[in-house]
């Protein structure tokens, strides 16, 4: 009896390691992609943040109060550019990603569909690097439009390695946050017709170079969820 006794208690111990173990494994509910709450650093970049600075000098950044939250800030005028967070995991393990973001100023003539007039107040990257990164990483993008339909999936005129979904435009009111969620594993498939790669990273991106005009939106705290 003893015996048996022994082996039921082991037996009941290992399954409850192994239980430990597998939620242990499964990590966080969320990925929290955080631009405000450490406040700005060297260079006026939110702390843990990079700069990427593609045409005209200077970069408008700023955290400020905006409907009791701290919200990231970006002001362009006739200049391109964004933040950058690197990051490292499966998008199947995290599909969902969610934010808030509002626009004040969108720029004059803005169309993701003409080279010529690509330019949004706000955009969402999310980075899928393949070798060699530098110039073969996949982007997925949510851009806040200004002429373009909305729920257009949009390769761009200037690479072809990133695609866009439409999920606002001029027809949308100015001045009032929006709730956005999206299933990126879904969205990677649909617009790049493959299985996705780790991803690299996120980038929040503003321009108005090409329009040669100004645009301004603010964005609050991203979350890649289960």
């Amino acid at each position: 009896m003893r015996s048996y006794l022994t082996i039921s208690f082991l037996a009941v111990l290992l399954m409850t390691v192994l239980l430990s173990t597998s939620f242990s494994d499964a990590g966080p509910d969320s990925l929290v992609v955080d631009p405000v709450s450490n406040g700005l650093g060297k260079d006026d970049l939110p702390v843990g943040w990079d700069l990427k600075q593609w045409f005209g000098g200077g970069h408008d950044i700023r955290i400020e109060t905006s409907d009791a939250k701290p919200a990231l800030h970006l002001v362009s005028k006739v200049n391109s550019f964004g933040i950058y967070k690197k990051m490292d995991f499966d998008i199947r393990d995290y599909p969902n990603l969610s934010w808030r973001w509002k626009v004040t100023v969108l720029p004059t003539g803005g169309d993701v569909r003409n080279k010529k007039t690509d330019d949004q107040a706000a955009q969402v990257y999310v980075l899928f690097p393949r070798f060699p990164a530098a110039v073969n990483t996949r982007l997925v993008g949510y851009i806040w439009e200004n002429l373009t339909p909305k729920d257009l999936h949009v390769t761009s005129r200037k690479s072809s390695n990133t695609r866009y979904v439409v999920l606002k435009n001029g027809t949308d009111p100015l001045g009032q946050w929006v709730q956005e969620k999206r299933n990126v594993f879904q969205d990677y498939r649909d617009l790049f017709g493959e299985e996705p790669p780790q991803v690299g990273g996120v980038t929040l991106m503003i321009d108005s170079d090409d329009t040669k005009s100004t645009a301004e939106s603010y964005f609050d705290i991203l979350h890649f969820e289960k």
